[in-house]
């Protein structure tokens, strides 16, 4: 089962990669969350989506910050008259399972909605010697979406983002970097964010436990919004050792693959993740499908684009650690 925190005066420690000297390997989370609410403040104290960075060198903060402009400075503008897709894909947590789909459901994302030149991934060492990415933190996520909202078309273009993490009941989506980043996405703080910049057109796929919480606030006719569980179900295959969890392996890595309409693979990937959850006696995560009246008006152009062959998944099936 997915890990999850508890928001309280202090969260309590997720269990993660191995730790290791090598560059290419995650940090492990070793020590207890610190304190990042006080007083009586509850999970209130949580929607402004607090965010913590503690004991990270200056030399390791400079090189990341000069990968964060680079990979900025590369995004292509808009394209007059085209209905453009800016792909983001990001793992806000270190261990290394949401590295690898970070980065493998960008290439798959950028495919499918001809995002060549527009994609930008935010990822921590996946333990398989991946290239070097800036990593994901809610500063990252943050400006992207800033950068995204300056060369898009914001009446035609759309936001593709695929964003995986552990989730918190009652409280968001946790980053957690080792021992050294640590805060929380919360729904209120997430809609905030998009609904300042302008980004309306949007298709997010939400990969995290209890993130069906996030439907209600970010809901609107021209979003799309695929969750991997509703807001009080943990979803599953978040271990350290996997390639994929239950909802990227069956959304991204399949159905998603395929030249099928958003929602034909939507219903897919929910059976798909029904299927498993029954196979392996595990309560129902309840995937989440919300579908705008108005997305059409940018999915209908995208989805004429999308290249007619499908590729094949790739990894380690997330079933694999349902296996005896």
């Amino acid at each position: 089962m997915r890990l999850w925190l508890r928001a309280s005066a202090m969260l309590l420690a997720l269990v993660g990669a191995p730790l290791a000297l090598a560059q290419d390997r995650p940090p492990e989370h070793t020590t207890g969350w610190p304190e990042m609410i006080s007083g009586d403040s509850g999970v209130e104290g949580l929607e402004s989506g607090p965010e913590l960075q503690r004991g990270r060198t200056p030399q390791a903060m400079l090189a990341d910050q000069r990968r964060l402009t680079a990979a900025l400075a590369a995004l292509q503008p808009e394209r007059k008259g085209v209905v453009d897709a800016y792909v983001v894909s990001i793992a806000l947590d270190s261990d290394p399972v949401f590295a690898r789909e970070a980065r493998e459901s960008a290439r798959v994302l950028a495919r499918r909605y001809d995002a060549e030149g527009r994609t930008l991934v935010f990822a921590g060492p996946d333990g398989r010697g991946g290239r070097t990415l800036p990593v994901g933190s809610i500063s990252t996520l943050t400006l992207a979406l800033a950068r995204i909202a300056e060369v898009m078309d914001r009446n035609q273009d759309v936001l593709v983002l695929y964003l995986t993490s552990h989730g918190a009941p009652d409280a968001g989506l946790a980053y957690h970097d080792g021992d050294q980043g640590f805060g929380i996405l919360s729904p209120a703080r997430f809609a905030a964010i998009l609904d300042g910049l302008g980004i309306r057109n949007r298709l997010l796929l939400l990969s995290a436990c209890y993130s069906g919480a996030f439907v209600p606030r970010l809901m609107s006719d021209t979003t799309a919004i695929l969750t991997a569980a509703s807001a009080s179900r943990s979803s599953f295959g978040c271990r350290a050792e996997n390639d994929w969890t239950f909802f990227g392996d069956a959304l991204v890595n399949h159905a998603l693959r395929k030249a099928q309409p958003l929602a034909d693979a939507a219903a897919e990937a929910r059976q798909t993740i029904i299927g498993w959850e029954r196979a392996g006696r595990l309560d129902p995560s309840m995937p989440q499908v919300t579908i705008g009246d108005a997305v059409a008006t940018w999915l209908a152009p995208l989805e004429t684009r999308m290249p007619k062959a499908a590729t094949a998944p790739v990894g380690a099936p997330a079933t694999d650690a349902l296996k005896p």
